[in-house]
C-alpha cells in the first residue's frame, strides 16, 4: 500500500525503515536530509562519517548520485535508515540525465531494502527523492516518483514490503501529485486522504 502524508519525517512513528535524501558526501547538513541527521544525533553522524572515510580510502565518492546506503537510525523513530542521493538538479550535468538518474536512485534504494529480512520492512517510511533542496521539477518528479514506486510493489516479485509512506511538507510536490492523481485516477488506486494528517 503507498500512501502521501504531509507531515515531519523525523517525528513520523511507526516505521520499520526510514529513508532519507542524502547528498554524496553523506553529510546532512542540507534540506530534509539536515533534519534527519539532526534528530538522528551523533551516532547517525559517526556512522556517516565511517563510511565516507571507508569509500574515499578507496577513491570514491562516499554516496554519489544514483547510489544508497544503510545505517542504524539511531535517534530516529525507526530501525533503519537508508540514505539515498537522487539528482542534484542545481547542478547541470545532473539536470540533464534526471529521470536516468531518479530511477537508478530509487532502484538503489530497492536493492538496500531487498538486503533486509521482510519483518524488517514492513513499513517503509520516506521523503520523496530529489524534490527538497535539489529542486527536481515537481510536476515530472510526481508523475515519475508515483510511476516507479507503483510498478514496484505491483511487480510479481513480492518486495515485503507492506506499506510504502511518502511523507513530505514540500506542498508543491503534494500540490503536483493530486493534479498527477486527478489527471489519472482511472488507471491508479486509492483516494486522497492528505488532509487527515495536517
Amino acid at each position: 500500500m503507498l500512501k502521501v502524508i504531509f507531515a515531519d519525517i523525523t517525528r513520523f512513528e511507526g516505521g520499520d525503515v526510514m529513508v532519507t535524501t542524502a547528498n554524496n558526501r553523506l553529510a546532512g547538513r542540507e534540506g530534509v536530509d539536515g533534519l534527519v541527521h539532526d534528530a538522528g544525533g551523533p551516532g547517525l553522524r559517526t556512522a556517516c562519517d565511517a563510511i565516507a572515510a571507508e569509500r574515499r580510502a578507496k577513491n570514491l565518492q562516499p554516496c554519489p548520485a544514483g547510489t544508497a546506503v544503510t545505517t542504524g537510525a539511531f535517534d530516529l523513530p525507526a530501525e533503519k535508515l537508508i540514505h539515498v542521493t537522487g539528482p542534484d538538479c542545481r547542478r547541470p550535468n545532473q539536470d540533464e540525465g534526471r529521470r536516468d538518474l531518479l530511477r537508478q536512485s530509487y532502484e538503489a534504494m530497492f536493492m538496500e531494502l531487498a538486503k533486509l529480512k521482510d519483518e524488517e520492512k514492513q513499513t517503509v517510511v520516506a521523503s520523496p527523492l530529489s524534490m527538497d533542496i535539489f529542486v527536481y521539477p515537481h510536476r515530472e518528479g510526481a508523475r515519475l516518483t508515483m510511476e516507479i514506486l507503483l510498478t514496484w510493489l505491483d511487480a510479481v516479485e513480492d518486495a515485503g514490503v507492506k506499506h510504502y509512506l511518502i511523507v513530505t511538507r514540500e506542498q508543491n510536490f503534494i500540490t503536483n501529485l493530486k493534479t498527477i492523481y486527478r489527471e489519472s485516477e482511472d488507471q491508479l488506486p486509492g483516494f486522497d486522504s492528505t488532509r487527515e494528517y495536517r
